[in-house]
């Protein structure tokens, strides 16, 4: 069945609210919302007062002006006419954007992009937690996505499955582009904003992402970046709207997830390997995160997993 964009969007305001607002009940359930259908919309793009996630590969182009999203520890800037993906898994923000910036957002479920025929170094690349920016500018991309928005909103069954087949091919040549233009020199990082609480978030996610498997506290990770845990959890929430805690727990499910999609190592072996101690916290974590257990996510998208060339 195809969801409709307002239902959608309902699901999404109310899973992906404030979450310095909430409960730790409710920081636990903000994954179930999105989880598993195809949609296409259109909004003006406006700061996020809080990081979100949800399990879609998703494609943002911004019509006009710029954008600055923070995600897996890094700026990463948006201009206007050039397609980004990346894996929505990983909690991400927009903490600045120019006036009047229309954006096309694409969520494709995640069991539809593991299902394309791409190069599989670049499908890892994305789920390990790359931001896809494109190279070169395609001038078509200013008409393409916004009519797919408009045949997604109000065509026909027939015509909106024919936009999920377009966004598809258009994700296809995207990748086959990047692996063809990698020896060119990537773009070199923006520079950071000037705020305390950006550079000590940025800096405790690149921790996080370097120790997610080792049994480390909160106080450690503090200790390690040279800053008190009170410091820590207060960026995080200032600029994320969760605890470091959270945070790293959202971190290793993500990892769990990639590896269970790309390895048959043991269910198990993957639990520790991401930070998990024991296999009753994990199947409990990953359950009430994600909705669904670890055995049962990988039959989900091993099922339409097809070779790359």
């Amino acid at each position: 069945m195809l969801l409709s964009n307002q239902s959608f969007l309902l699901i999404l305001d109310y899973y992906f609210r404030d979450s310095s607002m909430t409960t730790t009940d409710d920081e636990r359930h903000e994954w179930i919302g999105a989880k598993g259908e195809f949609l296409i919309e259109r909004h003006t793009a406006d700061t996020m007062t809080s990081a979100h996630w949800h399990d879609h590969i998703e494609i943002n182009l911004l019509l006009e002006g710029t954008m600055t999203y923070l995600f897996n520890g890094r700026q990463e800037q948006v201009d206007a006419g050039r397609l980004i993906v990346f894996w929505a898994a990983i909690p991400h923000q927009t903490i600045a954007v120019s006036d009047n910036a229309p954006l096309v957002c694409i969520y494709l479920p995640l069991t539809d992009f593991l299902s394309l025929p791409i190069d599989r170094d670049a499908r890892q690349s994305i789920m390990q937690g790359r931001f896809l920016v494109e190279r070169n500018l395609e001038t078509t991309d200013f008409m393409s996505l916004p009519r797919w928005e408009t045949e997604w909103r109000s065509g026909s069954d027939t015509r909106r499955r024919l936009v999920a087949e377009e966004v598809r091919l258009r994700m296809r040549r995207l990748i086959l582009d990047q692996v063809e233009i990698e020896s060119v020199e990537p773009t070199a990082s923006p520079a950071s904003l000037a705020s305390h609480a950006v550079r000590h978030v940025e800096q405790l996610i690149d921790l996080i992402n370097a120790r997610y498997a080792d049994p480390i506290s909160v106080p450690d990770l503090a200790d390690l970046a040279n800053m008190h845990p009170t410091t820590a959890n207060k960026a995080f929430r200032t600029l994320l709207g969760m605890s470091v805690n959270e945070y790293l727990t959202r971190y290793r499910i993500t990892r769990a997830m990639q590896r269970l999609t790309d390895t048959d190592d043991p269910i198990l072996q993957i639990g520790f390997d991401c930070g998990f101690g024991s296999s009753s916290r994990f199947y409990e974590i990953f359950k009430e995160r994600t909705g669904t257990t670890p055995r049962r996510f990988r039959e989900s998208v091993t099922s339409t997993h097809t070779p790359s060339p």
